[in-house]
């Protein structure tokens, strides 16, 4: 985790950020809904308060969804940029791929274990978070 000013751009360069302050979670995320909007087996976050991210480029595109999910992402070269949800309201999770530098942003913990792709083999040394899929039955 970081303490320091941090900035991070979309593919294109046109979304720019800059960070202030610590984050407070940094993490591997296996969700269903994750792995379709990146195209990924798995994404990585790192999750600050809103007001510590600065929008210094032009403003990421917004998708809302039913389950009070927003996704941004660039609307130039269709970069995914953050994840927010109204269970977590005030925060922001932004694509940890994004950031200029990722050596000082190392993950912690992987979410939603219970969605993992069986053949992924990756950071298994990391704890579960504790976020889970809700009971589909």
């Amino acid at each position: 985790m970081s303490e320091t000013t941090m900035s991070g751009h979309c593919y294109c360069g046109a979304v720019k950020f800059e960070v202030s302050g610590k984050s407070e979670w940094i993490g591997h995320c296996h969700c269903e809904s994750c792995r379709r909007q990146t195209g990924s087996v798995m994404t990585t976050f790192a999750g600050f308060d809103e007001d510590q991210v600065i929008f210094t480029g032009a403003m990421p595109n917004r998708y809302s969804t039913d389950d009070g999910v927003t996704r941004s992402f660039c609307g130039q070269c269709g970069s995914p940029v953050a994840y927010q949800s109204v269970g977590q309201a005030g925060k922001i999770h932004l694509q940890l791929g994004l950031f200029d530098d990722l050596e000082p942003l190392a993950p912690q913990d992987h979410s939603f274990l219970d969605e993992k792709v069986s053949w992924l083999h990756a950071d298994e040394h990391l704890p579960a978070s504790g976020w889970q899929s809700k009971d589909k039955s």
